[in-house]
C-alpha cells in the first residue's frame, strides 16, 4: 500500500509520516508513506493507493482529484492532524482504499 500526503511546507506533515510509519509497523502493515508539497505529490501519483491532503490545503481537493484520476483523495480531519493521531488517519486511509 502506498499513501501520499500533501501539504504546504511539510514540517508537521513529515512528523505525521514518522508516526504513521511507526503505527503501520506496529500493525505489521507493508505500507509506503510519503509526504511532499502538493505540486510534488501530484507528480508522484503513479502506484499510489490514496492521496491525503493536510487540512491547510483542503481548498485544493478538487484540483487534486482531477489530477489523481482513479486514486482516491481525502482531506485529513483537522482534529486528527492537530493531534497527530496517526492511528486514526491510517484507519481512515485504509477504509477509503478498501471501499474504492
Amino acid at each position: 500500500m502506498k499513501i501520499l500526503l500533501a501539504c504546504n511546507a511539510g514540517m508537521s506533515t513529515s512528523l505525521l509520516v514518522q508516526k504513521m510509519k511507526k503505527e503501520a509497523a506496529a500493525r505489521g502493515l507493508d505500507v509506503e508513506i510519503v509526504a511532499n508539497p502538493l505540486n510534488k505529490a501530484l507528480e508522484m501519483l503513479e502506484g499510489a493507493d490514496i492521496l491525503l491532503l493536510g487540512p491547510q490545503i483542503a481548498y485544493a481537493k478538487a484540483d487534486a482529484e482531477a489530477a489523481a484520476g482513479d486514486i482516491p483523495v481525502a482531506v485529513i480531519a483537522m482534529a486528527d492532524y492537530g493531534r497527530m493521531n496517526a492511528a486514526k488517519i491510517l484507519d481512515d486511509a485504509q477504509e477509503i482504499i478498501n471501499n474504492k
